[in-house]
């Protein structure tokens, strides 16, 4: 393993004979979106680019293969293409979107530009008899994004479904064993997307209902002992769910080779560092150095106000901060100054890479600390059992490992902190007004048994913008805070929560009152997409 982070998609495969449905990426924001819910049947899943050869894929033995969406048309010039080879190696392949226009033009079928597009919910009406789409309404709901459509099947596959404009919405061959479908079973609008994705596995392609978390644990265990050997390893704790487990994983691996530093950068809320050393250490007896880094950080982000910029310090700062601790490490060894540290462990997940321009094609939105933020002299090797997983699987692996249900079931809090939580340039004044309004967000929100119902809730403090109000009978001229509660289940798409008003009433009567500086409480109402769960 090289140690420069990788952007590439990476196996977590469970086992050296494990048979992965391929989830091939054509540059879906939701490629990895479809191989969690090949996951969520029971079948282990891998992304893999769409450059990926018929014989790469064949030396992987697939049980079977997803084509994902894409942004593209079939048609536009230097859009993705598929290595013809792959169709003709037996596998079971489903089609979605892109993909499903991809088979049906690779295997002589016809894709047309129709003029005419179908975006968002979409009545389908399904025409065919087919075991594929079986068990299933004659009319429901799907979500579609499609500009281009397929006009005709290609010759021996029945189709299946359609609408007023388009009359191929899905086909099926059982001979070849090939499916599609032209809309995104894979998310949640699709009212009936999971069996769409279940009938393929288990009844098309016949792939038994037998991965688990369990499968995770053992063959990532194994592959950091191989990687890690008899090294010495560091974990960058942040108290949040995913480095609590990627740590707990490690420390099942290689034991006391591990040591945890939880690095203080000023950037936490109220009380969080004391939270982070009491529960953590209680539950995992992992060794637990904390590192004071207030000054260095806060030091750096001086003056910054580009998030962009400012994600990128955190997470240079970060990589300083773990260096220093393992010098010190080395250098405190009772046996006299031993080998260095050469291994550092990230709860890197998925949804951090394809944000950071991690997946095959996919845009940059922003670069996470942990993986677009890290500088190019990094002098560790990476080491990220949680690279490919989602935040729920996660939380499972957290269980079967044993982890305290406060730490499992911890909201997420961003890596570089209220440092992104604050439009503007940061500074221990601004923290304090947003501590104080963060806390109080929280503390009622757990008193009104409100946290099971929320993914997270961010409160930003808008630091460059001001508002006229009244306080105590006088003018005031201060800055407003934003609440942006949010539902998700895997954080590539979320909806704002729908508090109850009185709840929402009491919070801003709270700050607007207790927390100087601030006169304005407002709600953000956006969805993702268009919009990201923080604001930077």
């Amino acid at each position: 393993m090289s140690d420069t982070p990788r952007t590439e998609p990476v196996s977590a495969a469970p086992g050296t004979d494990a048979q992965p449905v391929l989830v091939v990426d054509f540059g879906a924001q939701y490629a990895q979106l479809i191989a969690r819910r090949v996951r969520e049947a029971n079948v282990y899943s891998e992304i893999v680019p769409h450059t990926i050869s018929a014989a790469e894929v064949a030396a992987k033995k697939p049980a079977g293969i997803v084509l994902s969406g894409g942004p593209s048309s079939v048609y536009e010039p230097g859009s993705p293409e598929l290595d013809p080879g792959i169709l003709q190696l037996g596998v079971p392949v489903l089609g979605i979107c892109y993909g499903f226009q991809v088979m049906a033009k690779t295997l002589g079928g016809e894709v047309a530009n129709t003029g005419l597009r179908e975006y968002g919910s979409t009545d389908v009406k399904l025409t065919g008899e087919n075991a594929f789409l079986g068990e299933q309404p004659a009319e429901q709901a799907v979500w579609m994004s499609h500009g281009d459509s397929v006009a005709k099947a290609p010759e021996g596959f029945q189709v299946l479904a359609s609408t007023p404009s388009t009359p191929v919405a899905a086909f099926a061959n059982d001979e070849t064993r090939m499916y599609g479908v032209q809309w995104h079973p894979e998310v949640k609008h699709s009212q009936y997307g999971q069996k769409v994705i279940e009938n393929f596995l288990h009844r098309s392609a016949g792939i038994p209902a037998d991965w688990n978390s369990a499968n995770v644990i053992d063959e990532q265990v194994e592959r950091i002992r191989a990687q890690v050997g008899s090294g010495k390893v560091i974990v960058g704790l942040s108290g949040g769910v995913d480095s609590a487990v990627a740590g707990a994983i490690v420390h099942k691996a290689v034991g006391d080779q591990l040591t945890a530093i939880f690095v203080d950068h000023g950037l936490l809320r109220a009380d969080e560092r004391k939270q982070v050393e009491e529960d953590y250490v209680a539950s995992t007896g992992v060794r637990l150095v904390t590192v004071d880094a207030r000054e260095q950080f806060l030091g750096a982000l001086a003056g910054v106000t580009d998030p962009e910029t400012k994600r990128k310090i955190i997470g240079r700062e970060f990589i300083r901060s773990f260096e220093q601790a393992a010098a010190s490490l080395v250098a405190e060894s009772i046996e006299g100054p031993g080998e260095p540290v050469k291994f550092l462990v990230q709860g890197t997940l998925y949804p951090d890479v394809v944000e950071s321009g991690g997946g095959s094609g996919t845009a940059n939105i922003k670069s996470h600390h942990n993986v677009g933020g890290l500088p190019e002299d990094l002098q560790f090797e990476l080491v990220e059992p949680l690279r490919t997983l989602f935040k729920d699987e996660v939380r499972a692996i957290g269980r079967e490992l044993g982890l305290p249900e406060v730490i499992v079931a911890r909201q997420p809090f961003p890596g570089p902190g209220l440092g992104i939580r604050i439009i503007g340039e940061v500074n221990e004044e601004r923290l304090e007004i947003l501590r104080a309004a963060d806390k109080i967000v929280r503390t009622e929100l757990t008193a009104a048994g409100l946290d099971a119902e929320i993914w997270q809730c961010p409160v930003v403090l808008l630091a460059d913008v001001r508002s006229v109000g009244v306080q105590g009978d006088g003018r005031t001229y201060g800055h407003p805070i934003v609440l942006r509660p949010v539902s998700s289940e895997d954080a590539m798409t979320a909806d704002w929560t729908r508090l109850p008003y009185e709840v929402l009433a009491r919070i801003s009567n709270l700050i607007s009152n207790q927390v100087p500086g601030v006169n304005r409480v407002v709600l953000d109402v956006t969805s993702k997409p268009p919009g990201t769960i923080e604001w930077e």
